[in-house]
């Protein structure tokens, strides 16, 4: 997940205040200075970050409240509303609309990562039903065209270009002509981009804006150069009307709080931020949630929007019956870990849940965990139905084993292993016996029939602690509403 290193330090410095014995203005000055010194390191504005100090402290006035007080989540409280307010910029931007044509145009420097960030941007709503078509306009950049074919080949989305015409605004409005008479429901238009803020640029970006006359205009910013993405983005705003901002290369270092932090200050919404350079490692940007899982509290609502992604309406209820009767088969679990892999990177997967700290997946490790998935599911292929159907563990013999290793080319040691993990999630899946499913066996009414003491069964016992125990829980489960608690559910049976 992005920002782990500043999650990390925050979320140790709630710890350590929580296992304090006694909250007393020691104990909070050390808790609020090592926050300070992680938001100053990701080169958060100092300002920002000393008026972050001195509002908690107003909020938290120790000498005033009374006895009985849960004074730790009340800190708690304060810390995640003065982030929240940091990086929430005061307003929406515009959403397109299915089925209603929507023009955007990005625009931003050169190198910022907008033509990735454009294919990124359709293949995301082209997985949500859209029908997105890219324009590429960007005369200035050779090779700019290639790279939008190929990603746009890559993942199937209609593209125009040409290696002929050199005059943008006429390429941007005849791409857009013939995409809205093609029924795409999303016309991308990707820009040229300059060395620096020049004059060209923004005149060119004008006559763009003119001739295609976008919805909505989309600022690509490369997050490396932390704070000074507020002057950056300002220029912008003041040149053409910006409605929402992406920032991009969140994965590899460590000023990315700083430049969320300044895009926000000049009430600009960030609505995507770009994790890695493949196609999925793009997530949305909403304030309370990000915030949520930078403090290792999980995003259990995105988790939610996620598993609904991947489990079909239809599989639901056989899915919730066989867990309700506690029956985990290998076949079970081979679906289970196709829905894993299509939910995109396993880290930014594992950090919507309450209690993981994207630091316990660093990027190598969430490779290495993607790929002994798929080395799993092989050796599941090699495997004859009664195998895959049954509970029962005596069927798996040596000589099955054998057969198993041989057919999907791995060692028997490969086998055992798996099995291994097999007998670990049963024992866990096992536990939600006796759950009461809905009539409709819909997952998101499950969550009424779900308590505290059912979750606690499952979570793993560093979650559990991280989250607070038994009263953490059944708070956390309050506060997310009705349809989010299940979640943390199949986090542990996954």
């Amino acid at each position: 997940m992005v920002l782990a290193q500043l999650g990390g330090s925050i979320s140790r410095a709630i710890q350590q205040m929580s296992n304090a014995t006694i909250i007393d203005e020691k104990v909070l000055n050390e808790c609020l200075n090592e926050i300070t010194r992680a938001l100053l390191q990701s080169d958060v504005q100092f300002k920002l970050v000393r008026d972050m100090q001195t509002n908690i402290k107003k909020i938290v006035n120790l000498d005033d409240l009374a006895a009985g007080h849960n004074k730790r989540r009340i800190i708690h409280q304060a810390i995640f509303n003065e982030l929240c307010k940091m990086l929430d910029p005061g307003k929406p931007s515009f959403t397109p609309k299915k089925g209603k044509t929507s023009v955007v145009m990005f625009v931003g420097l050169q190198g910022s990562g907008k033509t990735t960030t454009c294919t990124k941007y359709a293949y995301y709503h082209q997985k949500k039903g859209w029908k997105p078509a890219l324009v590429c306009a960007d005369t200035f950049r050779a090779g700019a065209f290639d790279q939008l074919k190929q990603n746009a080949t890559k993942a199937k989305i209609p593209f125009y270009g040409s290696y002929m015409e050199s005059d943008p605004v006429k390429i941007a409005a005849e791409g857009v002509e013939r995409f809205k008479k093609e029924n795409c429901d999303l016309i991308i238009v990707d820009t040229s981009g300059r060395h620096k803020q020049e004059a060209a640029l923004f005149e060119e970006m004008r006559q763009v804006s003119e001739a295609t006359k976008p919805d909505l205009v989309i600022f690509v910013m490369d997050s490396s150069i932390g704070q000074a993405a507020f002057d950056q983005a300002q220029a912008f705003k003041q040149s053409v009307a910006v409605g929402a901002v992406i920032v991009t290369k969140m994965d590899g270092h460590a000023k990315g709080g700083g430049a969320l932090s300044a895009v926000a200050a000049t009430k600009s919404p960030v609505i995507f931020i770009g994790t890695g350079e493949h196609m999925d490692e793009f997530e949305v940007f909403d304030v309370k949630p990000f915030v949520s899982r930078l403090l290792g509290m999980g995003d259990l609502s995105g988790f939610m929007d996620k598993i609904h992604e991947v489990v079909p309406m239809d599989q639901q209820p056989e899915l919730l019956q066989k867990l309700s009767e506690g029956t985990f088969t290998l076949r079970i679990m081979y679906e289970q870990f196709q829905n894993i892999l299509k939910m995109g990177p396993i880290g930014q997967v594992f950090s919507m849940l309450p209690g993981f700290s994207a630091e316990l997946m660093p990027k190598g490790r969430e490779k290495e965990s993607q790929a002994k998935i798929k080395r799993y599911m092989t050796m599941m292929d090699s495997m004859t139905n009664e195998e895959l159907d049954s509970t029962n563990l005596k069927l798996m013999n040596e000589s099955r084993m054998m057969r198993i290793a041989r057919g999907s080319g791995r060692h028997i040691r490969e086998v055992m292993e798996m099995m291994e993990e097999y007998k670990r999630l049963a024992k866990l899946w096992g536990k939600m016996k006796g759950l009461k499913i809905p009539k409709k066996g819909d997952m998101s009414a499950l969550s009424r029939n779900m308590n505290a003491q059912h979750m606690s069964k499952v979570l793993p016992p560093q979650m559990l602690k991280q989250i607070g125990g038994m009263g953490g829980l059944q708070n956390l489960m309050k506060q997310m509403g009705s349809s989010k608690d299940m979640m943390g559910m199949f986090g542990g049976g996954e």
